[in-house]
């Protein structure tokens, strides 16, 4: 049976431990309590910092807010200045492609225009072209049939698209005459022959003269105006007479003094020239519609 002595002891042993035990827990406790107060001391000095850093961005935000807002602003006003340039610039370009519309209209007109002209052109040198060479064929032909004349006062040459016929008067005419001798007679029939088939040429026949003036003359002319334009009525009339030539076509036309091939010879002035042109209203239909 446990004495009090030993029950007393073990009652202190036992209150020990728990003071001990208690201690220990205090211990614990007051170490937990010290680390509760630093994490609060630097959650403190955390938040305190952050709180600053907070109010720093929050100032930075307010700032930048306002500084968006018055590029906002100013992005409106800028935009309205960039959308009045680009509606300016919408109307100038369209201003522009309109004449650029109306210049390619033009270019179409003008294009159309020189085909035309071409066309014509091309259809003009053809009927040029078709006319010299109905005129080469024409010289050809006239020079055969004046073979036996040329070189006795009577050349056949070709210029400018016609063909003359030049008779010297001493061929033709006696001096002082405006009656066709045998000789020149006979040159101006084989000349008719020649070209009365001939549809669509003119025949000019030109009478002229040297300076010499017409003084008191039997022959019922006046001056050397007279004296060509009866020598080349002369002419005509037997052109006409000995061949089925349109009357229509045959002129007689007087020069007088005025056109002398060779002012120094006289003898070369007083001439006949039967000018043999083709008839160009085809071609001037060509030119002119």
């Amino acid at each position: 049976m446990q004495t009090e002595s030993e029950a007393n002891l073990a009652k202190a042993t036992a209150a020990e431990a728990k003071a001990n035990e208690l201690q220990a827990t205090l211990d614990e406790r007051k170490l937990r309590s010290d680390r509760l107060q630093n994490d609060t001391m630097v959650l403190g000095t955390s938040l305190r910092t952050m709180t600053g850093q907070y109010d720093r961005i929050n100032k930075l935000n307010n700032e930048l807010l306002e500084k968006y807002n018055m590029l906002l602003a100013g992005d409106r006003s800028e935009n309205r200045k960039l959308l009045t340039d680009l509606e300016t610039m919408r109307l100038n370009l369209q201003v522009k492609e309109d004449s650029l519309t109306k210049l390619s209209q033009r270019i179409g007109e003008k294009q159309a225009q020189l085909a035309e002209r071409e066309a014509t052109l091309s259809a003009l040198q053809a009927e040029i072209a078709k006319k010299d060479e109905a005129m080469k064929s024409l010289k050809e032909r006239v020079s055969k049939a004046l073979t036996g004349f040329e070189g006795k006062g009577l050349t056949v040459t070709q210029k400018d698209g016609k063909i003359y016929v030049n008779m010297d008067n001493k061929l033709l005419f006696a001096t002082g005459s405006t009656v066709v001798e045998a000789k020149g007679k006979e040159a101006l029939i084989s000349l008719a022959k020649a070209i009365e088939s001939e549809k669509d040429l003119n025949v000019m026949v030109e009478g002229h003269t040297d300076t010499d003036k017409v003084l008191g003359s039997g022959g019922g002319y006046k001056d050397n105006w007279d004296l060509s334009v009866l020598r080349a009525t002369s002419v005509v009339r037997i052109l006409q007479d000995n061949s089925k030539m349109d009357p229509l076509r045959v002129t007689a036309a007087g020069r007088g003094e005025y056109v002398p091939v060779d002012p120094a010879d006289k003898a070369k002035n007083r001439r006949i020239e039967v000018i043999l042109a083709p008839d160009l209203r085809e071609l001037y239909k060509l030119v002119t519609e």
